[in-house]
């Protein structure tokens, strides 16, 4: 679990965000695709003709793209030494079959955790990452681990800072791509990005037909709910209270394309700490939390004022997959927002 943030900023742990415009997702699915509507944003333009999808030209070439931050970045393309710099990023690789392309990924130090500290047994597994691809982000960044892998292109979340991304491409001379998607939809968007990058345009575009079908299942369900459910969904507590979702975050989307209302919506920061008082005030009538990288029910019960929430009196509370709630991938629409729904909506789902 590994918190993407806003550039240069520090929430605790490590989690991540997004905050949804019901007109966009909307009208992306009514238009029938998400990937067609939104990939204007993008300036993608290959330098030569493209190899068979896929496939690794031997001739050096380069796209023109425009990141998720806005910056304009000449990156190689169909590249096959690539630096991934957050498990969200490494999801779409996977599911656009570019593994054999990733040569290092996001690790803390040894003595802090190592690979487990942001990705989880599964995902160690399933995406078969071992240390001697880590790429030390913390506690502090070495940019030494990722000059010893000589990528061609780095692909990074803002779990990196921006004077981390400035060491890369100035020090180091790689281009860097930043994925951070600020809404559920923008997870589509960003599947075409790396699909044009690395060729597979194809493959992009069958996963987003996916993932707009559960998109659509979920607006489609939530339309005929007139009383939205309130909720709190903490990924962390501490003794001060409990780690939440603010405006412009992909979490309080996840909660808002769920069918829920977000105690935490209208907060100023986008990585609040809801104090336990703060909680009472508000009263959400479910509690959803975060599991998994030593989180469970019993990490939250030891918060300030836990068993007084109505929420936990009343049983209305759910602890899911952390990685489902910070993680903004194609596994947030595909099996973090059905759960989430389910949780909010139980028996009617």
């Amino acid at each position: 679990m590994s918190l993407n943030s806003p550039p240069d900023s520090a929430p605790p742990r490590a989690a991540r965000t997004l905050a949804v415009t019901w007109v966009i997702v909307l009208m992306l699915i009514v238009v029938g695709g998400a990937v067609a509507a939104t990939a204007a944003y993008y300036d993608l333009r290959p330098a030569a003709t493209s190899s068979s999808p896929g496939t690794h030209s031997s001739t050096p070439r380069t796209i023109n793209v425009t990141d998720d931050l806005g910056r304009h970045v000449t990156a190689p393309y169909d590249p096959d030494r690539v630096v991934v710099l957050g498990p969200s990023i490494m999801d779409i690789m996977y599911r656009l079959g570019l593994r054999h392309d990733v040569v290092g990924v996001d690790c803390y130090a040894a003595a802090d955790g190592g690979l487990s500290e942001d990705y989880s047994p599964d995902q160690i597994s399933l995406w078969n990452l071992n240390s001697s691809m880590c790429v030390q982000i913390g506690p502090e960044f070495a940019p030494s681990t990722l000059a010893a892998l000589a990528p061609e292109l780095v692909l990074a979340s803002t779990i990196v800072s921006i004077s981390a991304v400035l060491t890369i491409q100035s020090t180091l001379g790689v281009p860097v791509v930043m994925i951070q998607p600020p809404t559920l939809s923008g997870i589509l968007v960003d599947d075409t990005l790396v699909g044009e990058i690395f060729n597979v345009s194809a493959p992009a575009a069958t996963l987003n037909a996916e993932l707009s079908t559960e998109l659509y299942n979920a607006t489609n369900f939530t339309e005929y709910q007139y009383t939205l459910p309130t909720v709190l969904v903490t990924y962390d507590v501490d003794t001060n209270g409990y780690w939440t979702f603010g405006p412009g975050t992909f979490g309080t989307s996840l909660v808002e394309v769920a069918g829920g209302a977000s105690i935490s919506a209208s907060t100023t920061t986008a990585y609040p700490e809801l104090t336990a008082s703060e909680v009472l005030a508000d009263n959400p009538q479910w509690i959803i939390y975060g599991v998994g990288f030593g989180l469970n029910e019993s990490t939250y019960a030891g918060g300030p004022d836990w068993s007084d929430f109505p929420a936990v009196m009343n049983g209305n509370l759910t602890g899911l997959n952390s990685n489902w709630l910070t993680e903004p991938d194609p596994t947030m629409i595909l099996d973090g927002l059905p759960a989430l729904q389910a949780a909010l909506y139980p028996g009617l789902t």
